[in-house]
Formats: C-alpha cells, structure tokens, sequence
C-alpha cells in the first residue's frame, strides 16, 4: 500500500470512532449530505502497542439515509430490517496500518497492514425514550478480518458485543449528544496470531517465539461527545482498552496492557440532497 492509500485509511479508522452529530428523533433529513474538515487523532500502533501514533488530517463528512445502506451517527451499515426491538444490520470496521521500522517491539518482523472487518450485527434495543432521543442497546457484530494490500488475506474473526446508551439534548446542554459504549472483545487464533504471534524466524533475546491463541482479547470503553451546528458539527470521542486476562497478554509485542485513544474533528456541511427523508435514528 502506497503513503497516500495508508493515511486514507488511517483517517477512515479514526473516523469509525468518531461519533457524528445527527439528532435522535424522528425527522426529516437530507437523503444525504457531503462536507469536509479537520481532525486530530491519538491511538497506539496496535492494541497493546506501548508506541502511540498521532494524526493531524483533513476528513470528509458523509451521511446516507437509504432504505438500505445508511452512514449516520451509529456508522456506515447496510440494514436488512429494522424492527421496534431488533435490527439487522451489516457492520464495517477498519484499522489502519503501521510500519515494523517504526515500532521497536516489532523490528525486523512483517509490517502489520491496514485491515477492512465486514459481517452481521445484530442489535436488540433494552429501552427507548418516546421521542427515540435515548436508549440502551446491546450491539453484536460478527465480522471477518482482512488485510487491505494487493493480494488480501484472511485474518479471521472479531466479535464485539457491547452496550450502547445514547443520551442526546443532555441536561443544560441543548443539542449536545454523548454516547456510551462498553464490551469485551473475542478473536480467533489467526486474528490474533497476525498482532500477537512471533515466529521463530523473528525470535530474539528479548522477543521469544510466541504462539497466540483464541478467546477473549480485552475490554474497551468508548464516552463520545457531539454537536450538529446548521452548516458544520464537532465531535470527539475517548476510548480506554484494557488487554489484563486476554488469552495473548503474555505475547512480548503486549508492552501495554491498558491506554486511551482519542479523537476530536470538526467538519462542514458543503452540499446536501434537496429530497428529504423520515429518519429514525
């Protein structure tokens, strides 16, 4: 992957964390909108990396209320149905990639590669304020992992499931949005194998070989914080992951068995669709 196809992705990875700024009830809306601004984010190489990347970037702003694909505070998804309680929904993630030469835990190994995560999400929703404006939801995405080079490769499998509370309009703060996620995360052996493993070949005095395993891969929190203004809104997030009792702590590449991520970015609404759309958010 090429300097520019790295720093889109690294600013696409930021940008799934990035809580947008759309009011919870029900009204109408633009079909879509399009804007740009700028964004800062902080998170490490890779979970349990103890060395922290930094990114100042211009980002685009999408949002799409489809029948179908949608791209929206909750994130970009493609929904299969859409029910009072239970959603079914297609869900993305991505990572961003980070060079070997630059991480000293990591010197002399194969550079990790940005990776693209797609599969099912199941949503049940526990409790909904009349006004749709609040709730708790327990989220369940299943997705497949690959590597986003030439020639892709398969990485296995993340499950994430996580509680969700939206809180939007908070107390003496109108049009202010925070959202709470919370949950563990699982892999399998070769999704963790690709972080965590060391082959013998790139085994050194201070970097024994290492085999990891599946199972539980550590807990992670997310607080986000968000305001629509008319013509631009700001957002910003901060997420904790604790990797204490996953199955690869052990793995010398683990330097760092909890840390924050941060992001804050502020965009403008440049263009938007002269059909409008009920939206339940």
């Amino acid at each position: 992957m090429n300097a520019a196809g790295k720093t889109l992705l690294a600013v696409l990875a930021g940008l799934a964390l990035m809580p947008n700024a759309v009011r919870a009830e029900q009204q109408e809306k633009p079909l879509w909108e399009v804007g740009a601004g700028v964004a800062a984010f902080s998170f490490p190489a890779y979970r349990g990396s103890d060395q922290t990347n930094n990114f100042l970037l211009p980002v685009p702003l999408v949002t799409y209320h489809g029948d179908f694909f949608k791209a929206d505070r909750h994130g970009i998804r493609g929904s299969f149905f859409d029910s009072d309680r239970v959603d079914l929904t297609v869900s993305l993630a991505l990572s961003p990639p980070a060079s070997s030469e630059d991480i000293k835990a990591r010197s002399g190994m194969k550079d990790i590669e940005g990776t693209f995560e797609i599969g099912p999400q199941m949503d049940f929703t526990f409790w909904r304020s009349e006004n749709r404006a609040r709730f708790v939801k327990l989220l369940m995405p299943l997705r497949a992992a690959f590597t986003v080079e030439s020639s892709p490769k398969d990485i296995g499998w993340v499950f994430h499931p996580k509680l969700n509370m939206d809180i939007t309009d908070l107390p003496n703060m109108p049009g202010w949005n925070l959202g709470l996620l919370a949950g563990p995360l699982f892999g399998d052996k070769r999704q963790h194998a690709y972080y965590y493993s060391v082959d013998p070949q790139y085994a050194t005095a201070g970097r024994p070989a290492y085999e990891a395993k599946a199972g539980y891969a550590g807990m992670q929190y997310l607080v986000g914080l968000s305001k629509r203004f008319p013509k631009f809104w700001v957002g910003s997030f901060v997420r904790y992951d604790n990797l204490s009792g996953s199955t690869f702590e052990d793995s010398p590449l683990v330097r760092q068995k909890d840390y924050f991520a941060a992001g804050l970015a502020i965009s403008w609404i440049i263009s938007e669709s002269s059909t409008r759309v009920m939206v339940n958010d």
